[in-house]
């Protein structure tokens, strides 16, 4: 999938919006994705997105937030941290199946699908040009921004 246009798709975002991939052409895109709403690990990598929102917007870029959480529970996240950008509703794993984010993970002892954190970045023609998987939160954000800097030189 990497340097391969990515397939449109459209999910329910806070905002009461709906997000489609093909709105964010001409525009540099970051989605991240994450296993749950208001858990310690999201909820500090949220908080860097957002710490770090002006300067992804000073380079062209839209960053935007999926988990499988339902609407109501990204608009209480999104409200209580304060994130500027939208959290996008993937309930039926439309996204998480497109992206392959879906794995197998070990919760408590006990096997559980889940969505494994992962971080993609989309150029200004929708055409995917990096991705990370298996994200640890600590300095995540920074090495997503350094390489969204690299895309408008």
């Amino acid at each position: 999938m990497l340097n391969k246009l990515v397939s449109d798709f459209e999910l329910l975002s806070t905002g009461s919006k709906k997000f489609h991939l093909s709105d964010a052409v001409g525009k540099n895109l970051v989605i991240y994705f994450y296993p749950k709403d208001d858990t310690p690990g999201c909820t500090t990598e949220g908080q860097h997105f957002r710490d770090s929102y002006n300067e992804f917007v000073e380079h062209n870029c839209i960053v935007v937030g999926v988990s499988r959480d339902n609407l109501k529970s990204h608009e209480k996240f999104k409200e209580k941290m304060a994130f500027p950008f939208e959290l996008l509703s993937d309930v039926e794993e439309i996204a998480c199946q497109l992206f392959g984010v879906i794995k197998m993970k070990n919760m408590y002892g006990k096997q559980v699908r889940g969505i494994e954190r992962s971080t993609f970045v989309l150029d200004s023609n929708g055409i995917l040009v990096r991705e990370w998987r298996g994200v640890k939160v600590p300095g995540h954000v920074k090495e997503v921004l350094d390489c969204v800097k690299t895309l408008n030189s």
